[in-house]
């Protein structure tokens, strides 16, 4: 029974409840029978496959960009090999003409007949063991060097000796240079040079002495030599044409006594008197 609500009071509420929701079951998964059994089968076998052929293509795809590359590096190794073969055993390459720079006592056609027998061979198989061997015959080459002008000429360029004096022999004079190497030889003394008086003979430290003496001289007062002595390296006594005597002393500062001898010839020529002695250079002397 329901009593009467009393005046100015409330009624109770009763609380709200939220329908209920029920979700449906899940299906059960359809049984798995033989023939889906062997679809799957068959599913798995072509993912595979695939899988497979994709990583056959990748390896294939880096394998054949290594070998290109490769071949790339062999056909230009290949390539440059061919080039200096051809370049080395071409006929096109076989020397033809040997030209001849530097040479006045010896004549150029002497020395290209000494080496002729290069001809034909190919420029850069030209044998210069021989070629040395051949120009050290020439006395009067003191170095050459060789320069390979392609296609097919060498040049060789000479420097000859120099020669410095004559020395007095039995049968007449030899010219030297300044290592005592026989230039020329002949009866009558040759002009324009002065005869060295070496005692101890060339190679010896007067000779040597003698020569580096007139080598500093200037070209005015070489001309004018006479005679040069030295029986040791340190009394080289000069001769002038006229009979005026130099004193000269050592070969050292050779340099400074021919600018100093210059001098006193320029202010007493030769004739007025009978020696200079510039041993001393700083204090020269006049006799």
């Amino acid at each position: 029974m329901t009593l009467p609500a009393h005046p100015g009071s409330v009624a109770p509420v009763s609380p709200l409840r939220a329908p209920s929701t029920t979700l449906p079951p899940e299906p059960l998964p359809a049984p798995l029978t033989p023939a889906g059994a062997r679809r799957k089968l068959r599913a798995a076998r072509r993912a595979r496959k695939l899988y497979e052929r994709e990583e056959v293509r990748r390896f294939t795809w880096r394998s054949r960009r290594r070998r290109n590359v490769w071949l790339g590096s062999l056909g230009i190794v290949a390539a440059l090999v061919a080039f200096v073969l051809l370049g080395t055993f071409s006929p096109l390459m076989a020397l033809r003409t040997i030209e001849v720079v530097g040479a006045n006592r010896v004549p150029a056609e002497q020395i290209q007949s000494a080496l002729d027998g290069q001809l034909g061979t190919p420029l850069p198989l030209v044998d210069f063991a021989e070629v040395k061997q051949e120009l050290s015959a020439f006395t009067l080459i003191q170095s050459y060097v060789t320069e390979s002008r392609p296609p097919n000429t060498l040049v060789v360029r000479i420097v000859e000796r120099e020669p410095i004096g004559a020395l007095v022999t039995a049968s007449g004079f030899d010219l030297v240079d300044a290592a005592g190497v026989v230039i020329q030889s002949s009866a009558e003394r040759p002009a324009g040079y002065a005869t060295i008086d070496a005692r101890a003979g060339v190679g010896s430290a007067g000779f040597r002495a003698a020569t580096a003496v007139i080598a500093a001289l200037p070209a005015d007062i070489r001309s004018s030599l006479d005679t040069v002595t030295a029986a040791t390296k340190d009394d080289v006594t000069l001769t002038l044409a006229g009979g005026a005597r130099v004193v000269w002393g050592s070969a050292e500062r050779s340099d400074f006594k021919a600018v100093v001898l210059a001098a006193l010839i320029v202010t007493n020529p030769v004739g007025s008197v009978g020696e200079y002695d510039v041993s001393s250079p700083d204090s020269a002397v006049l006799r």
